[in-house]
This record gives C-alpha cells, structure tokens and sequence, in this order.
C-alpha cells in the first residue's frame, strides 16, 4: 500500500513542482483560495513543456505573493509593490526566460500601481496573475484598491467611501494585449487562460477572484470559504452573455473569459531591433 501512494504521488504533476522540504499546509489560511491558483498555475505550466529553468517567477509582498517559496522555479521574492518592475529587469536580460508575476490587489494595484500602468503601456512579455480578494489579506484586512464601494475592512469601518479599481479595464486602457478574468470556482477555466496567457507574445493579465473569508467574509458576513466560492459561481457571467447584458443586469456581477486579446508589437523585440539598427550604423 505504501509503495502504491508513493508512485502516485510520484505521478502527481503538482507535487512534481513543489520545493522539496517546505513544509505544509501553506502560509495561507484553511480555505484560502491562493491555494487553488498555485494549483492551476502548476497545470498550465506543465501543458508549456517549459522546464523548470526557463521559468522565472516574481513577487511582491502580501498572501498570494508567498507563492515563489513553494515553486521550484528561479524564483524573486521582492519588495512591495515592486514586483513587476523586478520581472521587467529579467526580461530585458534574459528575454528567452518565460516570466511571470504573482501579485495581490494591493500589491499590484497601490503601491505598484505605476508599475502595473507601465508594463501594461510596454506590452512587454510578462504573465501577470492578479490575485484579487478585496482587501489586504496578510497585513490586518485593511482596504485595498478593489475593495468595493460601501464595503467594511479594518480601515473602512464605517464602510469603503471610495471607488474601486477594475484591474482588467486598467489593463486594457494602458495597453496589455492579453487580458482575462476568472474565479477560484472556475478551476478548469482558470488553468487554460493562464495557459494561453503564457503562450501569447505580450503583456498578458489574468485577473482571478479569490476568497478571503478570514477578514473580507467576516467583516462582509459573507461566510465561510465554501459560502464565498459558490457566491462566486452564482455571480459569475461569461462574457459571451454579458455582451448582450444591461449595465443594471451586470451590476454585482463577475464578468468572466478572455475580455481582450490583440496582437502587437512586444517591447523586447521593438528594443531588440533598435539595438541591431543602431548597431549596423555603427
């Protein structure tokens, strides 16, 4: 029996990518739906058949941006914020690498926000997966830049006044050429647009709605995680449907698919071909 569970789990793909000798379960709260992600990342990435070493995954700070220390991949745990404009330097050094951000709502969107509006403006090829649960998960549940209007954090007691970012219209509007949303519920949707994400030349974003029930579910009373999930499949629209939706038929609504696509020209190649022109005049 024992030999039997060790050649499964032997043959189990996500195991294959986890660093040896982490211990488990994750940093991450039981239910937590980072965990799910990390899942579905693993998949699509072994549908590339990239190895590992061509593989460089970046970070900033918060819940999703513990996610480097499981995979074994090259591996750049940064700053706050910061993520991105790091992931931007390896590309530029190593344009072959295949790169990608792990990034949280706040990390991605407050203090990187200038970062996120820049290497969308580049189209340069990065794989950015944004993590967005609403709130600032690790560091006491405080308002983030998508917590919705009228909703409690520990910063909005009294409820959120502001408005809140849409990540993908952001995206969009600054020049990413792949954009795309999903939610923890839509595990098989997930893994494949974060698989064409990572073959498609370009600035790619794919924006998955995960649940934080430790602080937005509980100041929201929105339940638990499994409470949280399924909400997320019952507001769930694909965006075939929603083209033919009201604006009030949308409201309270997630949006889900590929929201964008457009072929155009990659920063690093544009850079490239500066250099071999200036480089014959010389």
């Amino acid at each position: 029996m024992a030999t039997a569970v060790k050649e499964k789990q032997k043959s189990n793909v996500v195991l294959d990518y986890l660093r040896p000798g982490k211990a488990m379960p994750t940093v991450w709260c039981a239910g937590c739906g980072h965990g799910i992600v990390m899942n579905g990342i693993i998949r699509a990435i072994d549908k590339t058949g990239l190895s590992k070493d061509e593989i460089v995954m970046a970070s900033g700070i918060g819940c999703s941006s513990r996610m480097p220390i499981y995979l074994d991949f090259n591996a750049l745990h940064t700053t706050h914020g910061r993520s991105l404009a790091f992931a931007t330097g390896v590309k530029f050094a190593r344009p072959e690498l295949k790169v990608m951000v792990v990034t949280g709502d706040g990390d991605a969107l407050a203090i990187g926000g200038n970062h996120f509006i820049h290497a969308c403006r580049r189209n340069i090829d990065i794989t950015c997966i944004l993590l967005n649960n609403y709130i600032y998960g690790m560091t006491g549940g405080q308002g983030s830049p998508t917590t919705p209007s009228q909703a409690f954090s520990t910063t909005t007691p009294y409820d959120n006044a502001e408005k809140h970012f849409e990540p993908t219209k952001l995206a969009i509007a600054a020049g990413a050429s792949y954009v795309a949303r999903t939610t923890v519920y839509h595990a098989p949707q997930m893994e494949k647009l974060i698989l064409n994400g990572l073959l498609h030349r370009g600035f790619s974003l794919i924006e998955v709605i995960s649940n934080c029930h430790t602080y937005f579910g509980r100041l929201n009373r929105q339940g638990d995680a499994v409470k949280m999930i399924n909400d997320f499949k019952e507001r769930s629209v694909p965006i075939a449907r929603a083209k033919s939706m009201s604006a009030e038929e949308l409201e309270g609504k997630i949006v889900t698919g590929l929201l964008h696509k457009k072929e155009t020209t990659e920063f690093c190649d544009v850079y490239q071909s500066v250099v071999d022109r200036v480089q014959k005049g010389m």
